[in-house]
């Protein structure tokens, strides 16, 4: 019974963070670029495959870093520190080049889509968090599964909700809400984590340990407010041309079907 609960905390968790990673993410923005030229299920299928071999090869790297002896304290406290990063880095933003989508392709639609979602995720915030999630929950590989299946499912939320709202109702997602709330939720993991480390793994005394977190929250708090000050909401260009183009078709009576339908450009 303990061994599924902690299973099913570390999914829970994954899906929790990877969706809060993936909002307003670079291979979000890309997910719905490329949901303005082909159909949405097809999109969602090929960031679907994209996602099971790149979060596969993270939660690879993670367990083996969980089994090296004398470190695990160090990747909890990394980890717990890398959810602070996560948090502001959700705050700075990401932009979409654009050339992912613009190029040509000889394969089908899935296979554009899986390759194209599968480098831009390199080293993307979302595999990172699966890294730093493998660390933490999984130490076996039946373990790395409960953890693979989480932060699939938590990109495959995420996308779904960009696609369906940006493309399918054209409507624009509270960008500044998604990302205070999001890093927010990143700050609360890491200083959950961080509290566990030093209290509990490290045995500091209570004042110390408010202490240490206190300073790493006046950082992060100055850090945010700079970064809040500076960013503006990045438009995703692709899917503003295709509402615009959607907009003036329904105004002309010229737009008949669904955007993952008809109004698809390329579907080879």
């Amino acid at each position: 019974m303990g061994d599924m609960h902690a299973n099913f905390l570390a999914f829970a968790v994954s899906v929790g963070a990877v969706t809060l990673a993936e909002m307003g993410d670079k291979t979000q923005l890309l997910a719905m670029a490329f949901a303005t030229r082909f159909k949405t299920g097809k999109v969602l299928l090929g960031v679907f495959v994209a996602t099971i071999l790149n979060h596969a090869l993270a939660v690879a790297v993670g367990s083996l870093l969980s089994k090296v002896p004398g470190l695990d304290v160090w990747i909890q406290g990394v980890a717990a520190l890398s959810f602070i990063f996560f948090g502001l880095w959700t705050l700075k933003g990401d932009k979409l080049d654009g050339n992912e989508v613009r190029k040509k392709s000889r394969f089908g639609v899935v296979a554009t889509v899986a390759i194209a979602f599968f480098i831009a995720e390199l080293g993307d915030k979302t595999q990172l968090a699966t890294i730093a999630l493998a660390a933490k929950y999984s130490t076996t590989p039946f373990e790395g599964v409960f953890v693979l299946a989480g932060t699939t499912t938590g990109m495959m939320i995420a996308d779904a909700i960009g696609i369906v709202v940006s493309v399918v109702l054209c409507r624009r997602i509270p960008e500044r809400t998604v990302k205070l709330v999001s890093a927010g939720a990143f700050a609360v993991f890491g200083f959950y984590g961080g509290f566990q480390v030093l209290a509990g793994r490290l045995g500091l005394p209570l004042g110390a340990t408010l202490g240490i977190l206190a300073t790493v929250a006046v950082v992060t708090g100055v850090i945010s407010f700079l970064l809040i000050r500076a960013n503006r909401p990045v438009e995703n260009e692709a899917v503003a041309e295709y509402c615009a183009v959607r907009r003036l078709g329904d105004d002309e009576g010229l737009y008949e079907a669904p955007p993952e339908v008809d109004s698809k450009k390329d579907e080879t």
